[in-house]
């Protein structure tokens, strides 16, 4: 019999830019493609980003062993520099681990953004530990966080 774990965790951060920044760092393909990556020795093999309600993301990479791993997102609502709702699909060596439902909530803090991500997944058959998503998770808002911070204009 199949087996799944849910976990539901929340991140919350101050980033040191403006809302609008910072939405353009998650919303815009070229600038995403700049932090959204995986740790130094990991390859970029697809990518794409179709960033409107009902559109869809693809993030596909691998390691220096040849393991894929392999993000695919579809949005579902998007209010700019407020909200972004969206779902996606982790897989790793071809076996899906997870489905997750994820809100980025973004407001004005001083001349910063308060950015907070809710995130519920479902995690599938034993193949992932969901405090192992959530330090993935948190490795990429450090590297969002560097990334505004280099780009603020």
């Amino acid at each position: 019999m199949s087996q799944q774990l849910q976990s539901t965790f929340s991140i919350t951060r101050t980033l040191p830019a403006p809302p609008e920044r910072v939405f353009a760092a998650l919303s815009d393909f070229e600038e995403k493609k700049q932090w959204f990556t995986g740790p130094a020795d990991w390859t970029q093999v697809e990518a794409s980003l179709d960033f409107r309600p009902g559109g869809s993301e693809v993030n596909i990479g691998q390691g220096p062993d040849g393991d894929r791993s392999e993000f695919y997102a579809h949005y579902y609502d998007i209010v700019p520099n407020e909200r972004i709702v969206y779902t996606y699909e982790m897989h790793h060596r071809g076996v899906k681990l997870s489905v997750s439902l994820a809100t980025f909530e973004l407001e004005p803090e001083g001349e910063g953004t308060l950015l907070t991500l809710t995130e519920h997944g479902v995690y599938l058959d034993g193949h992932e530990d969901p405090a192992l998503r959530e330090q993935g998770t948190r490795m990429l808002f450090d590297q969002l966080a560097a990334y505004v911070g280099r780009v603020r204009a």
